[in-house]
């Protein structure tokens, strides 16, 4: 195996996105259109099970028949399309938010990705988001420099299934032209780690206030943080070489020493 491609998750991996984003949007729209309503971070967390915006919000109604206010009947008559006037205007307060900059880089990120740009590695972003809500992420979190770095973009509505579903990595590996032996993910929750490992794709995992708690045994590392000089990150399982914090070096050393998951066939 050689480290050929460095495959990065975006919310909860490049940037507390959910919980200093989405969460806080969610809630703007609800009181903007009036909705008795306040995604609290437990119930949240729940949500985060499902793989999207939309797919959570449709769940939530269904599931907990909220009262909605003057919006009860709109939503009754056709639950998709009150579903997608609401994540709209939750994409608005999000890209406001982002503009803004309430969304850090989480540590390490942009070091990774510019040390493995120095020694020739690709970079690909594998994401259950769509390229819209990518975009302000693209540019006002990572900034136009960081994110010329990335080669390839495999977004949420390009695949028929959503992570856990290995398809997204298999999209991203494609237009990569890399197999599964020469790729790291760095993913921060259960789903990610089950869709990489899907993929046959070693995975490191950065756990966040709303992942800490999930299974990460099949991850090769399971870390607080990337981590930076002076700046140390914990790692909470597996072995990590070296300095404490992660380094492309770390990296291929992850790799040449994991036990590569079983790829489903694509």
């Amino acid at each position: 195996m050689s480290l050929r491609a460095v495959l990065f998750d975006v919310d909860g991996t490049l940037a507390d996105t959910e919980a200093l984003g989405h969460r806080p949007a969610y809630n703007r729209a609800f009181r903007k259109l009036g909705l008795p309503l306040r995604w609290g971070p437990k119930l949240y967390r729940r949500l985060l099970r499902l793989p999207g915006g939309r797919e959570r919000l449709k769940y939530y109604v269904q599931r907990y028949h909220p009262d909605l206010g003057a919006e009860q009947a709109e939503a009754e008559a056709d639950i998709d399309a009150w579903v997608a006037k609401v994540h709209e205007l939750k994409s608005k307060y999000f890209r406001r938010r982002m503009r803004q900059g309430k969304v850090p880089l989480r540590p390490g990120i942009a070091r990774v990705m510019r040390e493995a740009r120095r020694e020739g590695l690709r970079l690909a972003i594998v994401t259950n988001a769509s390229l819209k809500t990518l975009k302000p992420v693209l540019k006002y979190c990572m900034g136009p420099e960081l994110a010329a770095e990335i080669d390839v973009i495999a977004s949420g509505e390009e695949v028929a299934h959503k992570k856990p579903a290995p398809d997204l990595y298999w999209l991203a590996m494609q237009r990569l032209g890399v197999d599964a032996r020469d790729c790291i993910a760095l993913e921060d929750s259960e789903m990610g780690l089950a869709a990489a490992t899907a993929a046959g794709v070693t995975a490191v995992v950065t756990v966040n206030r709303d992942t800490i708690g999930q299974d990460f045994d099949a991850a090769a590392l399971v870390m607080s943080s990337l981590g930076e000089p002076g700046a140390p990150a914990r790692v909470l399982r597996g072995t990590l070489p070296g300095v404490p914090w992660v380094t492309v070096d770390a990296l291929r050393w992850i790799l040449d020493h994991a036990n590569p998951p079983q790829a489903q066939a694509a």
